[in-house]
């Protein structure tokens, strides 16, 4: 009896194996490193389609860098708005904006209005330095519209929009377009067609009177103590104005005490004089992220803002409205 249980036992080893052989998967002449998951839609109110964690970039020594976008229920192609997010250079994600409560649910409906709509995530100052930031949304922009038939996107209109942080990007994005200095792959870009800013960065060298002397930029230029005039100079949006830069939009509140509202008179300032079609809302009473003293006066700043901007795309980018 023990020797025929041995015998069975030495057996099992080889017939394991022999299953394992049968098992058949594809496989890739090289080695396959794009994300393979299934994207899978989210449904959103009015036949509106979100796609997560679209994987735009991958560069060596980074995490897959990734976009939302949600897609119009009516056939493109429509307009596409790239929305970059705030958090001081520092943090943030693409799913949160200031005190809109859902901002997935707000981008949702930006694209029931027939707009394309993708949020960005991009290097953050502790994972890289500028012009990191700026590249990542050119990058973004770039992988939309090589994949404009996907998700039917028309990449003849295109805007931005962002706040704080990610106003400044937007600004940065809108007015740099080709400038190779800055974005090495960016000679043969698509401008774009819109900006849209909240409370954003024009000018680096007049942040320092700020309660932290501008620490969130510093550190995402990399300075040590003072930061010098060029690098100031090339990360502010004021630098790189020119006469063929698109329509903007500049929203900011007037009590704003970490991005003062003078960074926007500032950028509404330089656009005006190279001829740019600007437009300017300042609330009075708010904070940053357009914080008022009490929830109604929030609520109302919050709002005006973003109607003000979605009929700015509708206007700026010919889109009925509906």
């Amino acid at each position: 009896m023990k020797r025929r249980t041995l015998g069975i036992l030495l057996a099992l080893p080889l017939a394991t194996a022999s299953h394992a052989q049968d098992r058949q998967f594809p496989t890739a002449a090289a080695p396959v490193l794009e994300d393979r998951f299934p994207v899978v839609p989210v449904q959103f109110p009015g036949g509106v389609k979100a796609y997560r964690d679209v994987v735009y970039q991958t560069l060596p020594g980074y995490r897959p860098q990734i976009v939302d976008i949600y897609v119009p229920p009516a056939k493109g192609p429509h307009p596409l708005i790239l929305y970059i997010h705030g958090g001081g250079w520092v943090s943030g994600h693409t799913r949160h904006s200031g005190a809109l409560a859902d901002f997935p649910k707000v981008l949702a409906s930006l694209a029931g209005e027939g707009f394309v709509v993708a949020s960005l995530e991009y290097r953050l100052s502790g994972e890289a330095k500028f012009p990191a930031q700026l590249q990542d949304a050119n990058a973004a922009l770039r992988f939309l519209r090589a994949h404009a038939a996907d998700y039917g996107i028309d990449p003849t209109r295109v805007g931005v929009w962002g706040g704080s942080a990610g106003g400044h990007l937007a600004a940065l994005t809108a007015v740099s377009c080709r400038d190779t200095g800055l974005d090495p792959a960016a000679a043969n870009d698509g401008c774009v067609q819109a900006a849209v800013t909240w409370y954003g960065v024009y000018d680096f060298r007049g942040m320092t009177a700020t309660p932290d002397g501008n620490s969130a930029g510093k550190r995402l230029l990399g300075c040590e103590g003072t930061c010098p005039d060029d690098k100031l100079a090339a990360v502010s949006p004021v630098t790189h104005i020119g006469a063929k830069d698109p329509p903007f939009l500049l929203i900011h509140g007037e009590d704003d005490k970490v991005v003062p509202v003078a960074q926007s008179r500032l950028g509404e300032a330089a656009l005006r004089k190279a001829g740019v079609k600007v437009e300017a809302i300042y609330i009075p009473g708010v904070d940053h992220s357009f914080i008022g003293k009490t929830p109604e006066a929030t609520r109302a700043a919050t709002l005006k803002a973003t109607n003000a901007t979605f009929d700015f795309f509708h206007q700026t980018l010919d889109v009925p409205r509906r």
